[in-house]
């Protein structure tokens, strides 16, 4: 097992991943911007290195300050959270050619999944369910239209480095292909750095359920069921929840064995997810696998009574898994608290929070790294924390989350919490009658 891990990362995914080392006896290092100079993460970790300024590029990016920190403390492996570098097929490798443990994907599995035309080429030799879409990537506009002829319109260009929802195109007729063409492959290339594009049939009224999984160093793999993300907004997830309103046994058993299909095709190691775009009828259709721990994770702990960062620490340090599936025997609900504007299309609102009180009770989980008189900085993601409730049922834990959200208080900035008072009391939000679209029609 390890001695010392350095922490690639900020925010709660940061104290979150502190607090389970802390509980396995292993002493961690918080590297920070300055920006996250009083973070709890730098209080809470047993030693901390400043790595460089706010902007990211000069400090949570540079490969070189978090190695040079990691090789001053002699941390012997690092874990990456979420984002930033976590699914960098370069880090994962300068981190082996260090003698360092990188705690997520080795480099060619990042590659293998992290370029999207390679994932679905890879899904489809593995026999999982793939949405009907170009063999690779578009080589030009003429044949961006030949092969919307072929799928079939309307189709859906996205960029193959591709991910928040940036580099994306739905395009109803051809008339309208030059101009998506044109867009995608320039914001493409700002956000990505890489114009690449490929094409797929549009999928209508999906739900977006993607399947935990896990893999070690000996092929064994399994999956912890599933969770229902088709909450969201701008292909940014606002609520996750598990198990998914719209599932039932025989499709969970079948999604299941196809994510496990997709972790043994890349010998994966550690924790990822696999996901899918589930249309109306229940066919299901890979979309990406992400070689990371998820943002959502915490719902499935919660409901299987699993600890997945522990689970990703044990698989890095060659420890076999078990193998068996997980499946839900609760409800759990995760809304995302962030410093945004609901009111003024979710504008963030960096500032000082002037006055905190987080809700509890049975079965409420707030994983945050906010405080009173703490300030969210403008340069990072404005998550300020997770709130997560678990219940016997769903109706139960909605009830509960209602509960929680108006007894949590946050002054001083703008909070996504009325956006979500105002979801739990929507009566097709309720009944579990919402897709991807839900948002589109939503009025806040």
């Amino acid at each position: 097992m390890f001695k010392k891990i350095l922490i690639a990362n900020r925010g709660e995914i940061a104290l979150r991943i502190i607090r389970t080392c802390k509980e396995m006896g292993i002493k961690t290092v918080a590297v920070y911007s300055t920006a996250d100079k009083d973070s709890l993460p730098v209080r809470f970790a047993d030693e901390a290195v400043c790595i460089g300024p706010a902007v990211s590029s000069k400090s949570y990016l540079s490969i070189a300050n978090i190695i040079a920190a990691a090789e001053i403390t002699n941390a012997d492996a690092i874990h990456p959270g979420y984002g930033f570098l976590s699914e960098n097929s370069k880090f994962s490798a300068i981190c082996q050619k260090h003698g360092i443990k990188f705690i997520g994907a080795l480099p060619e599995q990042i590659d293998a999944m992290g370029d999207k035309a390679t994932a679905k080429a890879t899904m489809i030799a593995a026999g999982v369910p793939c949405i009907p879409g170009s063999a690779g990537l578009l080589k030009d506009v003429q044949d961006a239209k030949d092969q919307a002829k072929k799928v079939v319109y309307p189709v859906i260009m996205k960029a193959t480095a591709g991910g928040g929802g940036k580099g994306m195109r739905i395009v109803w007729k051809e008339e309208d292909i030059e101009t998506a063409w044109d867009s995608c492959r320039q914001e493409a290339a700002a956000a990505f750095g890489n114009d690449g594009l490929y094409m797929e049939k549009y999928i209508e009224e999906p739900r977006h359920i993607e399947i935990q999984i896990a893999g070690d160093q000996y092929g064994n793999a399994c999956h912890m069921s599933e969770r229902d993300c088709s909450i969201q907004r701008r292909h940014q997830k606002l609520v996750e929840e598990t198990p998914s309103p719209f599932m039932t046994d025989e499709l969970r058993n079948r999604m299941g064995e196809a994510a496990i299909k997709a972790t043994k095709a890349v010998n994966y190691e550690g924790v990822g997810t696999v996901e899918f775009l589930v249309d109306k009828n229940r066919d299901f259709y890979f979309m990406e696998m992400n070689t990371r721990i998820q943002v959502e994770h915490t719902i499935t702990e919660e409901v299987i009574d699993f600890d997945l960062i522990k689970e990703q620490i044990k698989i890095a340090a060659g420890i076999k898994i078990s193998g068996k599936n997980y499946f839900p025997h609760l409800h759990a609900i995760q809304c995302r608290i962030n410093a945004e504007d609901p009111s003024n299309d979710f504008r963030p609102s960096p500032g000082k929070i002037t006055s905190y009180h987080s809700p509890g009770g049975h079965g409420v989980r707030i994983d945050t790294h906010a405080y009173a008189g703490y300030t969210i900085p403008p340069n990072y993601d404005s998550m300020i924390s997770k709130l997560i409730v678990v219940a016997q049922t769903r109706e139960e834990a909605i009830l509960k989350m209602k509960r929680a959200l108006d007894e949590y208080i946050i002054e001083g900035v703008k909070t996504t919490i009325p956006f979500h008072q105002k979801l739990m009391n929507n009566p097709d939000f309720n009944a579990g009658n919402f897709t991807t679209a839900f948002m589109e029609t939503f009025k806040y």
